[in-house]
């Protein structure tokens, strides 16, 4: 069988979901699952679809388990509001799903827009990510936040990008990174970790260092050097949140 369902989870999404639907058109089937939208995501997926589900929101894993679990075909990829699956990526994963030799799922390289930038170094290209899946072979682990597929069977990568738009401008950024390092220094003290100096001052200075000199973030210019800043700042955050929680102050 080599028909294919896309995927999507939104809330509040109606700047980013016209682009990234009308990029997986193609597909046979379209899922979106909305988690309380108040402005017009839903009313724009319903262009594309009409395969759109109501939840209340637990995490982003048991969103797209979800979504996967509503999905009709053996085929799956999983595609967040603020992505483009390109023309090239399109007829790669025709081509795979159709083969008698593809694997269980792939990962595919994703080029991400920061700040209105292609980024090309610090370590965030290519940044593979587990996409295209067969149903019954994946499903969402339920961490908190950077949910990842898990997939039982043979992987392999494909060569064509997925665009992510990351962040349009900073204060995007910035609304984001205080709602995900609120949800990693909860998921780290859920764990029984616990932060102390070494976490609050050392960790920030090695994401700094590791993305702009070991992975050559400095040859993305500025762009670069202010995405290795926010990025150690994004560490510090959580650190010092997790210290709050431990000592039993609010994390947020």
């Amino acid at each position: 069988m080599s028909k294919i369902s896309a995927i999507v989870i939104a809330r509040n999404e109606k700047k980013n979901i016209r682009r990234c639907l009308s990029s997986i058109d193609w597909a046979d089937e379209i899922v979106v699952v909305d988690s309380g939208s108040t402005d017009d995501t839903k009313k724009i997926a319903s262009k594309f679809t009409q395969r759109i589900f109501d939840i209340k929101w637990e995490g982003f894993g048991k969103a797209k388990d979800y979504a996967k679990d509503k999905a009709s075909n053996q085929w799956i990829i999983s595609v967040d509001a603020d992505e483009v699956v390109t023309e090239d990526l399109k007829e790669e994963i025709q081509k795979i799903i159709k083969s008698e030799d593809s694997f269980d799922g792939y990962y595919l390289p994703r080029k991400s827009n920061f700040l209105g930038k292609w980024v090309k170094h610090g370590g965030w290209y290519p940044d593979y990510v587990l996409r295209l899946f067969k149903k019954d072979k994946a499903k969402f682990n339920h961490s908190m936040v950077h949910e990842k597929v898990e997939v039982d069977g043979k992987i392999g990568y494909l060569k064509n990008v997925l665009l992510h738009y990351t962040d349009p401008d900073f204060t995007h950024y910035l609304e984001k990174l205080n709602r995900y390092t609120s949800l990693g220094a909860e998921e780290l003290f859920n764990k029984g970790k616990r932060a102390n100096l070494f976490d609050v001052v050392f960790r920030p200075l090695a994401v700094f260092f590791k993305m702009y000199f070991l992975k050559k973030g400095f040859l993305d210019g500025l762009t670069g050097f202010v995405l290795a800043v926010s990025s150690a700042f994004h560490v510090f955050s959580k650190y010092v949140k997790l210290w709050h929680l431990s000592s039993g102050k609010s994390g947020r």
